[in-house]
């Protein structure tokens, strides 16, 4: 499961993306960070262009 999927699922805390950023750093899969994450390409231009926030705020209103 992504980190996307995790965090709606309630499974995990958003502050969670940060163990999965490490992860991907750390991986060599061909993925982008984003599809790694499970982000679509809305979520990722609010996550880069806005905040970790901004994001959390969007994922919560989606769960």
């Amino acid at each position: 499961m992504t980190f996307k999927e995790k965090y709606l699922a309630g499974e995990i805390d958003f502050e969670a993306i940060d163990d999965y950023v490490d992860e991907w750093n750390n991986s060599s899969t061909p993925d982008t960070l984003a599809r790694f994450l499970g982000l679509n390409e809305e979520e990722e231009d609010l996550w880069i262009e806005e905040s970790d926030e901004a994001l959390k705020e969007f994922l919560d209103r989606n769960k």
